[in-house]
């Protein structure tokens, strides 16, 4: 087997003649280059890393001296000593010996099943150079059908299947130029979830335009991987019309992957709106997987930022939502009156650095526009090419896609687009691979230029190249689009469970669509940046793999557990973690336990452990007996909020109420554990016992948690007539172990929130 190795960031930080007493020069030295970059790539790559530790774009690229292109990788600049070192530290945050992925092997021959829209079997992410031979407890099958036969599978891809009975039914024959019947990919989200969950690490790739260059890698990039194909494109609306899964096309794919021996499930899909366990394909085929010990992990949905929208709400699923990662695509737009917006791209296509007029789209709407048609929304057909043309225009988020929108511009004759946030958007800024030059900017900023295009007698405005910006900052941050909390289906269950990088995500792409899926855009690309909680799910599912490498005998509910109780609620500020859309502090209704932190998932000292039976018990005191028929349900079950569960949800709290959970020690064999609570106002919250004692690994402990509402304030409905929803959540931050001894400060903490109905 090929061995893979990690090269750190930063190798050599070299300080060379002293210019004067603050600034000198130093050397970047990164290595050698692959020689598959363009030298303007390299180039701002290497400007990239000097930005992320100066104040202004025209300080870092005045301060570099050379940038090293042929043969050696690297650049010279004037730093001073803190930006050295700042520079320097930028190593921490990249793959060391010892951490994760090393123990967990890259995942080998754990195997990760995704359900989704196929896979481009063709990309490098899905290379088995140096793989060993498939695993013996592999059973499944490569399914032949159109473009794709069983040569198409390999020792890393390993298996592929689709369904298309319901589908068919629902809506006949599949049309053959929307997809190919079979497990390929024609339209790109299957192959993007696949790469990122279990992609092989693949130097020198960029997305279109050389946005984000460097080594791309899926979390677990030894695991093995398996495609059930059960997502089709809706025909009434063509390829960018999006992609519909049938429940009885996805229980059978569900069904075959427990049968074929996959160890971990990643289904970036949900419903539109939240299903009841008995109606919910998803629900009850996770369940049986659960039962054969598979990691089931979904998305949360992208119908935020509106409250009770979450998908996959059954406890034995890992729910996702999406948070940002530390890496923007700048491109700034510049107003006549001097102003500069930040605005973000990875449109490749630029314009020349000049000013041109600027409007707003409702003032070049033709004049026989649908009513139907919101104003300023640029849907298609709505630009008048006598109005737009030559000019940049301001759209704004809503109505239709956002590179609809940029195409409706074009098709009117727009030299530029500016695609507007909504207030619902706030600070998200999705980079799109736009047709034109193009940059989206937050809600604030679009308000901003409107005003000026009102006031301005003649607007004008240009908008600069983008380029890719390492290490910004606030990150993470919740994405606007993120479903959210509280779980209707299941009150007692906090959703969704953590939070994982789901805006701005590279990964593979297929090579039969275009970055935008837009008709008429026949760009292809081998990589490709989407958003999405269907992005955020498999950096979950990849994690679940390495500890499941890490741990083999761990059940799926330990894995959950882990990732639960070891997820971050700070971003790279040392913050709290924002919520988008209003530019607040996030809650457990966004993020659940927090973002997701692998490597302290690997170690977590204690796990709350669940059966299939608690599962069932679960299920029998919510009034879903029949979920399994075989299983009878006792006179009187345990009550829900008893599911040992690592987070606790109470609604509607009046009173005192006592849940019980039982965790399992799986880090020293002497270990000691504190509880430590930080109830707010109006809230008692009493541990029992407040130390738990461990003596060996494995060992069982059980303690009682008791919340009392002591206030009217908390359990009492508003002058709306909505009931508070009161979510307690356990957290564990695990502390550094001396010798056998091991300290862990366990934090239970209540927080009250009124949840908005959907719209």
């Amino acid at each position: 087997m090929k061995e893979i190795s990690i090269l750190p960031l930063l190798l050599l930080l070299l300080p060379l003649v002293a210019l004067c007493v603050e600034r000198q020069v130093y050397i970047v030295y990164f290595g050698e280059h692959g020689g598959q970059k363009a030298v303007h790539e390299i180039e701002e790559a290497h400007h990239s890393y000097l930005f992320s530790v100066k104040k202004t774009e025209e300080e870092a690229r005045a301060s570099l001296l050379y940038s090293y292109k042929n043969s050696i990788n690297g650049f010279a600049a004037t730093l001073t000593p803190d930006e050295a070192s700042k520079l320097s530290g930028l190593e921490e945050n990249h793959v060391k010996k010892g951490d994760l992925l090393l123990k967990a092997k890259y995942g080998k021959d754990v195997i990760i099943g995704l359900l989704d829209t196929g896979v481009w079997p063709e990309s490098k992410s899905f290379n088995d150079e140096g793989m060993g031979p498939v695993p013996k407890s592999w059973k499944g099958i490569c399914q032949s059908g159109d473009a794709f036969t069983s040569s198409n599978c390999n020792k890393k891809l390993i298996g592929a299947r689709f369904y298309l009975k319901g589908y068919e039914h629902y809506y006949g024959r599949l049309n053959r130029t929307l997809d190919f019947r079979s497990p390929r990919d024609k339209d790109g989200h299957g192959t993007h979830t696949s790469s990122t969950a279990g992609g092989r690490t693949v130097p020198d790739i960029s997305a279109l335009g050389g946005f984000a260059s460097g080594t791309a890698s899926g979390g677990a990039p030894l695991a093995r991987v398996a495609m059930y194909k059960v997502c089709w494109p809706i025909p009434v609306k063509g390829k960018e019309g999006g992609d519909t899964c049938f429940v009885e096309d996805m229980l059978a794919a569900m069904d075959d992957a427990i049968g074929d021996g996959v160890h971990v499930l990643s289904l970036s899909i949900g419903t539109s709106k939240p299903t009841p366990y008995t109606k919910d394909g998803i629900a009850i085929g996770a369940l049986h997987a659960v039962k054969k010990n598979i990691v089931v992990v979904c998305s949360a949905g992208n119908n935020g930022p509106t409250a009770s929208t979450l998908s996959n709400q059954a406890p034995w699923i890992i729910t996702i939502g999406a948070s940002s990662v530390d890496r923007t695509f700048l491109a700034p737009l510049r107003l006549g009156n001097g102003m500069t917006i930040e605005g973000q791209t990875v449109t490749p296509y630029e314009l020349k650095r000049k000013m041109y007029p600027l409007v707003y789209a409702a003032q070049v709407v033709n004049s026989d526009v649908p009513k139907t048609y919101i104003a300023g929304q640029c849907l298609p057909g709505a630009l008048s090419p006598q109005k737009a043309k030559g000019k940049i225009v301001l759209c704004f988020r809503g109505n239709g896609t956002r590179v609809g929108k940029g195409q409706e511009v074009k098709r009117a004759g727009g030299i530029g687009f500016i695609l507007g946030n909504s207030p619902a958007n706030g600070a998200e800024l999705a980079a799109d691979a736009h047709v034109l030059p193009a940059t989206a900017v937050n809600s604030e900023n679009a308000i901003k230029i409107v005003r000026y295009i009102n006031r301005t007698k003649n607007p004008m405005a240009s908008i600069f190249p983008a380029k890719t910006v390492l290490y910004s900052k606030p990150a993470p941050f919740m994405a606007a689009f993120t479903s959210r909390g509280p779980n209707t289906i299941s009150p007692d269950i906090l959703k969704p469970d953590i939070t994982a990088p789901g805006l701005n995500i590279l990964a593979a792409w297929s090579e039969a669509s275009s970055p935008t899926k837009l008709e008429g855009d026949n760009r292809v690309v081998k990589y490709n940046i989407i958003s999405g909680t269907s992005m955020s799910c498999p950096h979950v599912a990849g994690a679940a793999a390495l500890l499941k490498a890490v741990h083999p005998s761990w059940s799926s509910a330990a894995i959950r557990s882990a990732l639960i109780t070891s997820a971050g609620l700070t971003n790279n500020m040392g913050k709290p973690i924002t919520d988008a859309s209003g530019n607040t502090p996030a809650d457990p209704f966004q993020f659940g336990a927090g973002h997701f932190r692998p490597e302290k998932a690997a170690d977590p000292g204690l796990v709350y452990d669940a059966s299939y039976t608690d599962y069932c018990l679960f299920l029998c005191s919510s009034g879903n007996k029949t979920l399994d028929p075989s299983f009878k349900c006792p006179t009187n079950p345990p009550p829900p909020n008893n599911l040992n569960h690592p987070s606790l949800a109470i609604p509607k709290l009046s009173g005192a109420m006592t849940v019980k959970r039982t965790v399992t020690n799986v880090g020293g064999s002497k270990s000691v554990y504190f509880a430590s609570v930080k109830p707010p106002l109006g809230i008692s919250v009493t541990v029992y016992p407040p130390i738990l004692f461990f003596n060996q690994v494995g060992q069982k402990k059980s303690f009682t948690i008791t919340v009392e509402a002591n206030s009217e304030l908390v359990g009492a409905n508003d002058q709306k007539g909505n009931q508070s929803f009161l979510q307690m959540r356990s957290e564990m931050d695990v502390g550094s172990r001396a010798s056998e001894y091991v300290k862990v400060d366990r934090s239970s903490k209540v927080d009250s929130r009124t949840p908005v109905p959907p719209k």
